[in-house]
């Protein structure tokens, strides 16, 4: 997926926003908390680097098949650095992105949630 289509999609989701920071990064946040990550290590090529939070049994999946690693400064609750921009279908990619708003914003409070109007 090219960073253009990246970076529509994740805004496209309830309540996303993005700043840019960690060296020219594109950080997605929800409720101030982010869920991925666009260019993160990336030498100014953002299609480099797409890094997204995922279940435990996402993260094996990815990792033990080659597709992704761990994300780097982000070691622990299930972070991973895609190998490419294109190892997986753009279907799939937006399905682990959208699994990783889902999973950030439910960690927020409920009244947070409700202020932004995410399901509580």
């Amino acid at each position: 997926m090219r960073f253009e289509d990246f970076d529509a999609f994740c805004l496209s989701l309830p309540a996303a926003s993005v700043v840019v920071q960690w060296g020219g990064a594109h950080v997605y946040k929800v409720g101030g908390k982010v869920f991925a990550i666009a260019g993160l290590n990336a030498d100014d090529d953002l299609d480099k680097g797409y890094v997204f939070k995922t279940s435990e049994i996402s993260f094996e999946v990815l990792t033990e098949s080659g597709l992704a690693r761990r994300a780097p400064y982000l070691p622990r609750g299930g972070w991973l650095a895609l190998r490419s921009p294109d190892v997986l279908a753009e279907a799939e990619l937006k399905a682990y992105i959208t699994q990783s708003h889902s999973l950030v914003a439910a960690g927020l409070s409920k009244s947070e949630r409700r202020r932004l109007g995410l399901p509580t």
